[in-house]
């Protein structure tokens, strides 16, 4: 007979919600803070400070952006099987505060000493440590970002109407944090000085560090070692705990190399997602009834959308942030706003406007008018080929002068209403399309899939740049037309073919024969509430 399972002890509360649920908002907020405050100057400080060229600047973005997607993966896997989501989280925040520490090293600048060249910068003990920041910033993500979560959920049992609702206040405390950065690191980066916006971020890095080590008591022993004694086994007279360290260090240098060779991110991300898509495909053809397998089918279609979406996406960090720096009027009441502050945009509209798309859906619902999931995916994809034809239209209208800000804020506003049209409802999907045997499996290649797009955005943005020096906006705008038109297009060929899709989805049988396709129990219940985080902030 089954019974109610029996409350946790969860200790004091605030506000309904164990007080551990604020700790981790805030240690999450600052870590948002610091890592989108950073990537707010990131591409200016590439292009201006180190010198490289505006075509290689891209590409380094684009591969620092993949390797923060792929590093949680593996982050992830070591704290579910040896040390535990709480010391994975700690390890990753100390990692993220020496990277964000070792960025406001920046050593002598081409403004004060004008003859250096980009080799002198290039090649010096400076550059060095940044690559050596880098790597330490992708490592720290890699341990922190997939754990934290993760205990959010471990707050509730099973069950606990306060889940969803806990995971919307942590989505909250995360693009606040990535907004208050942006806003913030990106004034004091582009006008105090590139030392003093990175190591603002390394403040908040810091901030967030103290208050999730302080703070430890309130989370009540949740996310802990699945099994503690093994940590203290030793080999070679290392514990197996400080062995675990030792190999995100040996992962920090394993990323110090691939952050200056990126093409072998590239090959990487290819040969990896080729054999993982057909590792599922065999064994979705060979190993699954039928239902299983159009449901693997109808997720990797799904997953094949996602390196077109945030390729496009991702140019906000770079060819935009830059664009918007060089040909767009940023006089806002007598003001003239720094280019990375508009990376603010983002954050500041998924907080205003994902209450009102969750909204939406519900009753559209209610009246069996609400779009399928990959119907869904297509109205994101057609909203971000739009934005990027409406800024195309801006520059049009402006001549040869400089485009209205009113423009960036469009597209920024487009941009985000197709990622919580693809978004929230992509990672919904996979908890409910994967069987539970492979469904961390489906995630990973969901995320790995995102790293593509990531990688894809650093070279379609490259693509812009020819041309760009000189003031001319030739060269973006043709790009910007041409990616927006085939964002529209393939947007357009998914909403038709949508209804087949989501045939395949078998969406009349999720919640009902669940059970009976993953032959028992099929773990999805904990998936599904941690895609409440994800789903609404896909930002790593």
């Amino acid at each position: 007979m089954a019974t109610n399972p029996v409350p946790v002890q969860e200790g004091k509360t605030f506000l309904g919600h164990p007080r551990g649920l604020f700790v981790l908002f805030f240690a999450e907020m600052w870590e948002r803070f610091s890592y989108y405050g950073m990537r707010a100057i990131l591409i200016f400080y590439l292009i201006q400070h180190w010198l490289f060229s505006e075509e290689k600047s891209y590409v380094i973005y684009g591969a620092y952006t993949a390797l923060v997607y792929i590093t949680p993966v593996i982050g992830g896997y070591l704290a579910d099987r040896y040390i535990g989501q709480r010391r994975a989280v700690q390890f990753g925040a100390i990692l993220l505060v020496i990277g964000h520490g070792l960025m406001a090293f920046e050593g002598p600048s081409p403004s004060q000493f004008p003859g250096l060249t980009p080799a002198d910068m290039q090649n010096s003990i400076y550059a060095n440590i940044f690559w050596l920041a880098l790597a330490f910033i992708i490592m720290g993500v890699g341990f922190l970002k997939s754990s934290i979560s993760v205990m959010v959920g471990q707050l509730y049992p099973e069950g606990d109407i306060r889940r969803d609702p806990a995971f919307t206040i942590f989505y909250m405390g995360i693009n606040l944090g990535a907004a208050l950065g942006s806003l913030l690191v990106g004034y004091l980066g582009h006008t105090w000085g590139w030392s003093w916006g990175f190591g603002a971020a390394g403040v908040g890095m810091l901030l967030g560090l103290i208050v999730f080590v302080w703070g430890r008591p309130a989370l009540l022993g949740k996310g802990e070692a699945p099994d503690p004694a093994r940590l203290r086994e030793r080999f070679a007279g290392i514990p197996l705990e400080w062995r675990v360290y030792l190999s995100g260090l040996v992962g920090v240098v394993v990323v110090w190399f691939l952050v200056q060779y990126q093409s072998m991110v590239g090959w990487l991300l290819g040969l990896f997602g080729l054999a993982v898509v057909l590792f599922i495909l065999f064994n979705a053809v060979f190993k699954m009834e039928r239902v299983e397998r159009h449901r693997i089918i109808a997720a990797l279609f799904l997953i094949a959308l996602q390196p077109l979406f945030w390729s496009l996406f991702e140019q906000a960090g770079s060819s935009l942030n830059v664009f918007t720096d060089r040909h767009v009027d940023r006089t806002i009441l007598g003001w003239e706003v720094p280019p990375g502050m508009f990376q603010s945009l983002n954050s500041i509209y998924i907080i205003l406007l994902a209450p009102l798309f969750a909204w939406l859906w519900l009753n559209l619902a209610k009246r069996n008018l609400e779009p399928s999931t990959p119907a869904k995916f297509g109205l994101g994809l057609v909203q971000l080929g739009a934005g990027f034809l409406v800024l195309v239209a801006g520059v049009a209208a402006s001549g040869n002068g400089m485009t209205p800000v009113i423009f960036i804020f469009l597209i920024y506003l487009l941009h985000t209403m197709g990622e919580l049209c693809l978004s929230p409802v992509g990672l919904s999907a996979m908890t409910k399309l994967a069987p539970a045997r492979m469904a961390g499996l489906m995630m990973g290649t969901w995320f790995l899939a995102s790293a593509a797009g990531n990688f894809i955005g650093g070279l379609i943005a490259s693509a812009t740049a020819s041309g760009a020096e000189e003031g001319s906006t030739s060269q973006v705008v043709e790009v910007y037309s041409q990616i927006g038109w085939v964002a529209i297009g393939v947007g357009v060929g998914v909403i038709v073919i949508a209804p087949l899709v989501r045939k395949l989805m078998h969406e009349e049988l999720i919640g009902r024969t669940d059970h009976a396709l993953a032959g028992g129990e099929t773990g999805l219940a904990e998936p599904a509430a941690a895609g409440t985080d994800t789903g609404t902030e896909r930002k790593p």
